[in-house]
């Protein structure tokens, strides 16, 4: 077994007497892209938050690239990347310029940094804008230029929270495959969505967490067999035997029960 790329164990974070993330341990290994589920306020952002450092955690670990984020923090940030679900990204630099700045925030050698920002605008489609400011650019635009920025040295960790919100199927479709080559050349992608089709299409294995407690983790089959072996026991009954994520997503979650009382409501 791989050692792996992100490690989080007892991972728990408290407001007060609120829990928003309670004991979640789980790992992403080399060349997985890792599907990161929950209802709203399940408490996958602040899980995300502590992954990559914005967060502390009111106890356990996580760990980037071996490193402790706490205390490597540097280290473990250097080796990722991160792309929020909202982008803040300077408004009145170029795309072209904001590239730069980030390849300089990472000690990359102006060449390399000038070799590998055309690289990122060419792939992104970017070219033709890469010297207009960023406050011009659609929101597609924006989100594939804070994506092109999270690459820019080469993370071994890719962190992205609902990335392809907003996006064109064309740019939703670039963004996907992009995040497959990274993980097929080893690297570790972890992503939050509320786009279940894609994490079915494109994720090695799937988390679900649920008022803060990972409930499930597995590859689709093995979700599966969870969902039934959940449903066996309460003596529910079971959408698990239907290859759909949205089904077993409602069945560890209880959003079937509560989707069976709309029906009957409407």
């Amino acid at each position: 077994m791989t050692t792996p790329l992100i490690q989080t164990q007892n991972l728990t974070k408290s407001y007060g007497d609120k829990l928003a993330v309670n004991n979640v341990t789980f790992e992403v290994h080399p060349g997985e892209v890792f599907g990161f589920l929950g209802p709203n306020g399940a408490g996958k952002t602040t899980t995300i938050k502590m992954i990559v450092g914005l967060l502390q955690p009111s106890s356990g670990l996580v760990k980037v690239a071996g490193y402790d984020i706490n205390s490597q923090s540097l280290l473990a940030k250097a080796s990722s990347g991160y792309v929020p679900d909202t982008p803040n990204l300077y408004a009145k630099l170029s795309g072209r310029e904001l590239l730069r700045f980030v390849g300089s925030l990472y000690s990359m050698q102006r060449a390399q940094a000038e070799r590998r920002a055309d690289e990122l605008l060419r792939m992104f489609d970017l070219a033709a804008a890469a010297d207009d400011t960023i406050d011009s650019y659609s929101h597609g635009m924006q989100q594939k230029t804070a994506l092109a920025a999270a690459l820019m040295h080469d993370p071994k960790v890719l962190v992205l929270d609902e990335p392809t919100v907003g996006l064109d199927p064309k740019s939703a479709r670039l963004i996907k495959d992009i995040l497959r080559q990274m993980a097929d050349r080893g690297a570790a992608v972890f992503l939050s969505t509320h786009i279940l089709e894609i994490a079915e299409r494109m994720c090695d294995r799937i988390g679900i967490i649920n008022k803060g407690q990972l409930v499930a983790v597995g590859t689709m089959q093995e979700l599966r067999a969870l969902g039934q072996n959940a449903a066996d026991q309460t003596g529910a009954a079971s959408q698990t035997g239907a290859a759909s994520l949205e089904d077993i997503f409602l069945d560890l979650t209880g959003g079937a029960e509560e989707a069976a009382i709309a029906e009957v409501l409407l």
